[in-house]
């Protein structure tokens, strides 16, 4: 008996963290890059830090700040971990300090328009785009914009930077990939417009692929030097793909209208199957914990979740594709997923449609 009673005091380790339940929808969260931290923005203009862990009843609420007016639109953390980039509605910038979440420096008519996401590029440095298209890059030590443009006729959905923190590139609902060069302070060039808007940015292969998702459920590829044209272009059996996070140098996660987080291989192109689910609840955000093992999530049903991505690393897809049987479902790859049988899943194949003319990518690109 006694034996028993310990057991029941022990704290109970669970394979994922417990879901977060917020007071209202999270438009964005972000995990911080060395420590179980998690940052999360909503729709009332309210910022909140959690410390999560996989022992059961140890996730908490650290501190939140309420300093934006309006819909907080993203956040993300500074390199070494110590500062939270949040842009809100309001066309405000905050910089958070992450111990204690003082507000340190607040750049309040940012933009002219509302800003949508945030990308810091090294310790001193990030980046912002709006809701009309402009791109700024800041420099926190001049405490002003040193780059600004706007060569995008819609909305900056998301960013990406190279390793050197030389290329910055921009996602546009005007469906093109912009290309900005940090380091000379100038634009470079814009892709051909894709169709529907590019909703996500991510760099694949060591650097070498660009990936886009976009409104339209597919997911266009462009070499690393040739970013005025697709390489590659992979339709996805989803209403839309909102958000996109690399896992490996071949795989991305995938949130969707669906509610679906789907695990994607790129060039060989194939659905892998279903991380994790927001039941009918658009995904709104994706983030990656360090080391790779979990995913958190956000949607509009209030709720981050997390999902053990550890199984991803070891998938090995080949070119060969085998015959599979049209209509089953996807192929649930965390406990979590929901698995064959259940109703909601029943019509989501992992069968992907090729786009015309578009086969698994390039022959030769074998990394």
């Amino acid at each position: 008996d006694e034996e028993e009673e310990a057991a029941a005091r022990e704290p109970r380790l669970r394979d994922t963290p417990e879901d977060i339940v917020l007071e209202a929808a999270a438009n964005a969260i972000a995990l911080h890059p060395a420590r179980a931290l998690l940052a999360a923005g909503d729709v009332d203009g309210d910022v909140y830090l959690f410390s999560y862990s996989c022992v059961e009843g140890h996730t908490r609420e650290l501190w939140s700040s309420g300093h934006h007016l309006k819909s907080c639109r993203d956040v993300a953390f500074s390199l070494d971990g110590h500062k939270l980039f949040t842009v809100s509605k309001d066309k405000s910038i905050h910089v958070l300090m992450v111990e204690e979440g003082r507000l340190e420096t607040r750049f309040s008519k940012a933009h002219s328009a509302a800003l949508n996401c945030v990308l810091p590029i090294t310790d001193h440095v990030f980046a912002t785009g709006d809701e009309g298209g402009a791109l700024k890059v800041w420099d926190l030590r001049k405490g002003a914009a040193v780059l600004e443009a706007r060569e995008h006729e819609e909305y900056i959905s998301a960013m990406a930077v190279d390793a050197n923190g030389k290329l910055l590139l921009t996602a546009s609902g005007d469906g093109t990939l912009g290309v900005f060069n940090i380091k000379r302070r100038r634009f470079e060039l814009l892709s051909e417009p894709q169709n529907g808007d590019l909703t996500s940015v991510v760099l694949l292969k060591r650097g070498k692929k660009v990936a886009c998702g976009s409104s339209e459920g597919t997911i266009y590829l462009f070499n690393w030097d040739g970013f005025g044209a697709t390489s590659d272009r992979f339709a996805l059996r989803a209403e839309s793909i909102d958000c996109m996070v690399p896992i490996t140098e071949n795989i991305v996660c995938t949130g969707s209208l669906d509610g679906v987080i789907r695990a994607v291989n790129v060039l060989p192109n194939r659905v892998l199957g279903c991380v994790g689910q927001h039941t009918g609840e658009p995904i709104e955000q994706l983030a990656v914990a360090p080391g790779g093992r979990l995913l958190a999530s956000c949607a509009h049903d209030q709720k981050v979740k997390f999902w053990d991505i550890s199984a991803l690393a070891a998938i090995v897809v080949d070119d060969y594709r085998k015959k599979k049987k049209k209509g089953g479902p996807l192929r649930a790859l965390s406990s979590k997923a929901a698995g064959s049988g259940e109703d909601f899943f029943a019509d989501l194949r992992d069968e992907p449609e090729e786009a015309p003319g578009d086969g698994d990518g390039d022959s030769d690109d074998t990394d």
